[in-house]
């Protein structure tokens, strides 16, 4: 193997596994609309509490098994990482109460456009916070949004507020999370964001089981089965999500990402039976433009990147 073809290997080794991770991430992330229906009678804000502390519960058990509980007291120690950590499961909190709240109240489709989204979101938060320049395609992308956003608005008879809620909270996790990616590793990184938030959970759990009564163990062991299992089904695509931040450029990442909206959509609508107007497929179909611009633009600009460190001037 002569010496010029050494660096491509590296990439292309990491990115072969990280593909795998985020397609699995993303693909585990659609179906949740289907099995959170199966978690009534419990509601979104039980089903959010014991999401919290059962993905905690299997970190501890997995920092164990794996041994890393040195590497999980260096995390511990390092404050700068703490501190973005702690953004990060603030935004993942917000992020679950809101998805959880559409999955359980009939919202499915809105919530799916959340996550149409997000490739929006994050070009957005590239001007805004890497101070970025946008081509003239990324603004028309940004401009099939605003348009969208304002039929949206119409058709839904209010601001979509659930869809950009996700949309805007995903986001800027994934932006956190990409920021110490090298520093914190996946497993770690969650067990500190869970940990964060069961004081949190803790309470909702006492607020839930003082106004309406706590459902685990109340409906059947199928039910307290399906809500233990609740810890399982969110860290393991968070695991898979994080991993793949690791390995792969935002451009593939960008693109994998579909998989979660598209599957989320044809649940709502085909076997949810939720309605959708004209005016919601017109929102829908802006969406859709923003983002076959935006993927088309970001494909080219990584090429022509590519092009220009394989031929140097």
């Amino acid at each position: 193997m002569s010496h010029e073809s050494a660096p491509e290997t590296a990439p292309r080794a990491a990115t072969g596994p990280g593909l795998g991770f985020a397609v699995a991430a993303y693909l585990l992330w659609g179906l949740l609309p289907l099995y959170f229906g199966l978690l009534a009678p419990a509601g979104a804000f039980e089903i959010v509490a014991w999401r919290i502390v059962f993905s905690l519960a299997l970190c501890l058990v997995l920092l164990t098994v794996s041994r890393s509980w040195t590497r999980f007291r260096a995390l511990v120690r390092d404050r700068r990482a703490l501190v973005t950590l702690a953004a990060a499961g603030a935004l993942i909190y917000i992020n679950w109460q809101v998805y959880v709240l559409a999955a359980v109240t009939g919202h499915v489709v809105e919530a799916s456009l959340g996550y149409f989204l997000n490739p929006l979101v994050s070009v957005v938060l590239g001007v805004a916070v890497l101070r970025e320049r946008l081509r003239p395609a990324q603004w028309g992308a940004v401009g099939l949004s605003v348009v969208a956003a304002v039929v949206l608005t119409a058709a839904y008879g209010g601001f979509p507020w659930i869809a950009f809620a996700l949309a805007i909270s995903f986001g800027l996790y994934g932006f956190l999370k990409k920021r110490v990616g090298g520093r914190v590793d996946a497993l770690g990184g969650l067990t500190a964001e869970t940990a964060g938030l069961t004081p949190v959970a803790i309470i909702q759990l006492l607020v839930v089981g003082a106004t309406g009564g706590v459902s685990i163990g109340a409906a059947g062991p199928v039910h307290a089965l399906l809500l233990g299992a609740v810890g399982v089904v969110t860290a393991v695509p968070l695991l898979l999500f994080a991993a793949a931040a690791r390995r792969l450029p935002l451009v593939l990442i960008g693109l994998t990402q579909y998989l979660t909206p598209i599957m989320q959509l044809l649940i709502g609508v085909l076997l949810l039976q939720e309605p959708m107007t004209a005016a919601r497929w017109t929102g829908i179909g802006l969406i859709w433009a923003g983002l076959v611009v935006l993927t088309v633009d970001s494909l080219h600009a990584a090429r022509s990147a590519r092009r220009l460190v394989a031929d140097p001037v």
